[in-house]
């Protein structure tokens, strides 16, 4: 039977952490604060939204949630990131995606201050990650690692596959997996024969946003297995992962949900504690 990646459970543990870093901030005079933008209805991003929030509370921090009309325009909402690049009281800034069509991603991220792109996103943010420097690491890869490490499994010489590109997982996941001395494929929507592909992986990250994608015959016995898929389907929350018969095959699998999702949020939280402390010079 797989090992469970618990990420609720690590989660938990590591709120205790936090909340010590934040009291040795507060007794400073400084309290760890976090901006959210929201553009629009999407229901599924209200949940994080309010979920982020919470946590906020939970850890003693600062937390500021701005919602915005869906016909918002895209200089308007560069106008309140702009507001809160100066705020000092807010060392984080995250804008919730997916925004509408008519505002583009990248120009909303390049106008958060880099100082401030807890969701590790500007180019900044994710050049450091490629050259290996220290910056702010996009959270739900960095989630992935956490919960990887807790569980005391070596990436060093492994094969690493990832089935996904995106800029907010399947990239810089695979440059992390590359930082622990995983070889590391990169599979897409584009990769042919992609089962022989994945069953050669000792780890394989779900990263596709497909329910179920991966059987039980996509994985090699003893693998280690991370979903990371969040899919809303008339059945219920579903992840990228056939759950029951990869988990009679791997050796560790991750939960949909309560696997990656917990540290996606715990993370963003590390990320901000971590820029206030920079910005106290700690």
């Amino acid at each position: 039977m797989a090992i469970l990646l618990d990420g609720k459970k690590l989660s938990a543990s590591l709120r205790e952490e936090l909340k010590a870093r934040v009291e040795a901030l507060k007794a400073r005079g400084i309290t760890p604060g976090l901006g959210v933008i929201r553009v629009g209805d999407d229901a599924a991003s209200e949940v994080y939204v309010r979920n982020k929030a919470r946590m906020c509370e939970r850890l003693g921090m600062h937390s500021v949630v701005l919602h915005l009309p869906e016909d918002t325009t895209q200089e308007q909402l560069l106008a309140r990131i702009d507001e809160m690049n100066r705020d000092p009281a807010l060392h984080g800034i995250l804008v919730q995606l997916p925004l509408p069509p008519h505002i583009q991603e990248d120009a909303v991220t390049a106008r958060i201050d880099p100082k401030k792109d807890v969701d590790g996103f500007c180019s900044e943010s994710l050049g450091a990650l490629l050259k290996g420097e220290p910056g702010f690491v996009p959270c739900t890869p960095k989630g992935i690692l956490r919960l990887m490490e807790s569980a005391g499994i070596s990436l060093r010489g492994k094969h690493a596959v990832v089935v996904g590109r995106s800029m907010i997982v399947g990239k810089p996941v695979s440059l992390l997996l590359l930082s622990q001395d995983a070889t590391v494929t990169v599979c897409h929507s584009r990769t042919q024969n992609l089962r022989d592909i994945t069953r050669q992986a000792d780890v394989l990250v779900a990263a596709v946003g497909k329910p179920q994608l991966i059987t039980g015959d996509f994985v090699k016995e003893g693998a280690v297995v991370v979903d990371v898929g969040i899919n809303r389907t008339p059945d219920g929350l579903l992840g990228d992962v056939l759950f029951d018969e990869v988990q009679a095959k791997a050796s560790a699998i991750t939960p949909v949900p309560g696997g990656v999702g917990p540290m996606t949020i715990i993370m963003l939280m590390e990320n901000t504690i971590e820029a206030a402390e920079r910005a106290a010079q700690i």
